[in-house]
Order: structure tokens, then sequence, then C-alpha cells
């Protein structure tokens, strides 16, 4: 016996009648299986996203694949945005009907950032330059970077950075914009400053504006303090936006790894967070595809 799809078994159903002559899906398969002297293979229909979560993925993780396919694949798993995207792949996002949640493109990159004053005048020109970009393109949050502590104390640490971002902040403010530097672990990235959630808060109580906030990765996190759901009770009001990513390893986030998603998911909606949670997490296994949106789901709740 040759096999058709469920959803032509449907349609021929619907045409010849079956539908109204049987009482529920079974009985028609069966009708239909008959008629055509065909199996029909049922295929699962998926449920649509919960809506709680909004989702978002960086673009690094799937590299291989062309921006604007995957735009299309984001787009019908339901994902909202692909991130960590430079301005001139901006409007590629926007014409699939998806934001960039977290926008890049200023700053000297992770290892030279706000803890250098050497570097302030570089680095206020350049997201002097990029923020009304952001703006004018519609986004909200532009990612910049503490930099390498190269031998400061946390107090120096808080003051250089501090006075380099005072510089930007009125920009950011006039344009709309949120600065969000990234906590990051500094066993990989090997001297990071800004890779305590302690410090990072600190940080923006010191620079004192509503456009200044943390990425909180819980990755990067895990490695350095664990504790993530208390410490997203405790610090989420300077949070804009959330990694996600499997410790160790940085692989996918299901049950290879060792944190519980669903619970820390639903630790950010008990806190009222309304920012995007984006996967950045690199798939091991081959149908990275598959492991995108079963990460999705993981943390659809």
């Amino acid at each position: 016996m040759k096999t058709i799809s469920r959803r032509t078994a449907l349609r021929t159903a619907v045409a010849g009648g079956a539908a109204l002559a049987v009482a529920n899906w079974d009985a028609a398969v069966a009708d239909v299986e008959q008629q055509s002297g065909k199996k029909v293979t049922q295929t699962p229909v998926k449920e649509p996203l919960k809506g709680n979560i909004r989702h978002s993925v960086s673009k690094w993780c799937f590299g291989g694949i062309p921006l604007d396919e995957f735009c299309g694949i984001c787009k019908t798993i339901g994902i909202e945005s692909v991130e960590l995207l430079d301005p001139k792949d901006w409007a590629t996002v926007k014409s699939h009907g998806l934001t960039v949640a977290m926008a890049q493109g200023a700053g000297l990159g992770i290892d030279k950032g706000f803890n250098d004053p050497s570097l302030h005048d570089e680095l206020v020109a350049s997201y002097e330059e990029v923020i009304p970009m952001v703006a004018e393109a519609g986004l909200t949050n532009l990612i910049c970077f503490s930099g390498r502590r190269n031998g400061v104390t946390d107090l120096q640490g808080w003051e250089n950075c501090e006075k380099g971002l005072k510089r930007i902040t009125p920009v950011a403010e006039k344009h709309n914009v949120v600065l969000t530097m990234e906590l990051l672990n500094s066993v990989g990235h090997k001297d990071y400053l800004c890779d305590h959630t302690v410090w990072g808060a600190e940080l923006c109580r010191r620079v004192g504006s509503p456009n200044f906030k943390l990425l909180y990765d819980i990755f990067h996190m895990q490695i350095m303090e664990g504790n993530i759901i208390e410490n997203i009770r405790r610090y989420h009001a300077f949070f804009s936006h959330v990694h996600t990513g499997g410790n160790p390893g940085r692989a996918e986030i299901d049950e290879t790894q060792e944190l519980y998603y669903p619970a820390i998911m639903k630790a950010l909606l008990d806190v009222g967070y309304k920012g995007f949670v984006g996967q950045e997490f690199v798939p091991r296994q081959p149908d990275k595809i598959a492991s995108l949106e079963k990460c999705i789901r993981i943390c659809d709740v």
C-alpha cells in the first residue's frame, strides 16, 4: 500500500464527504485509506508558541546558513528576532517582519571596552555614530563591553566605566536606545572585567541612567557564580536582555547539560521581565534547526 500525507487525506475526506460521515479523525483516515488504496501517514500538528517569552536567536551560532534563509526559518518557528547583527543586516531581518533584539556595530570588541580611559574618545565617537542608526531602524538595544580588567580593582573599574559611559548615555537617552553591557565569564574571555552580576548591577547604579543596562548571559553567569534564579530575582531590574546556552560547553539547553531552563524562564516571568530571551547555544546535533526549535520550546513556558 502506498502512502499519502495527512494533509492530502484530509483534503480527500472533505472533498468526498467522508468528514461528514464519520465521527472522528481515525474513522476518516480508515475511510480514505479504503477508498484510495493508500496508507495515510499521520504527522503531528505542532502547538503554536505560548507567547509568554519573547524569543530571539544569535545568528553567529548558525553561521553557515544565509541570513535571508535563516530569517525565514525563524519566522516559521515563531521566533521574533535574529540578533547580534551589524547595521548592514538589519534591513534583511526587518523584511521578514522580525526585529534585531540586540544590535551590534559600535565599539572596539569584547577586550577593548569602557574600563580603559585611553579608549574613551574612540568609543564615544563610535557609539555617537551608531546610536542614531539604531533608533532610525526602530531598534532598542545596542551591545557594549567593559573590556579587560588590565590589573585594575573593582572600584577602579567602576570609576573608569562610569566616566566613559556617562559621556554617551545622554545620546542614548535622546534616541531612546539602551546601551547594554554583557556579563561574560572571565575564564573563556580571559580577564574580562564585567564578570559578575553584582558588579554589573553596581555599575548600573553608578551610571544612573535608564538607558544603561545589562545583558544577563545565563551560560556565562553559571560558570562564574551559579545561583541563576536567585540572581534573576535580585537583579532583574538591571536586565534589558537575556542569553541562554547549555553548560558545560555552550551546547543545546536540553537534558544534556546542567541547568533546567523551564524553571529559569518561569523565574523571569515571575519577576515581570518583558525583554527578549536570545538563544546563544552552539548546536552539537546534526540537525541544527531541529535543535533550535527544540530549545525554543524548552523556553516556551
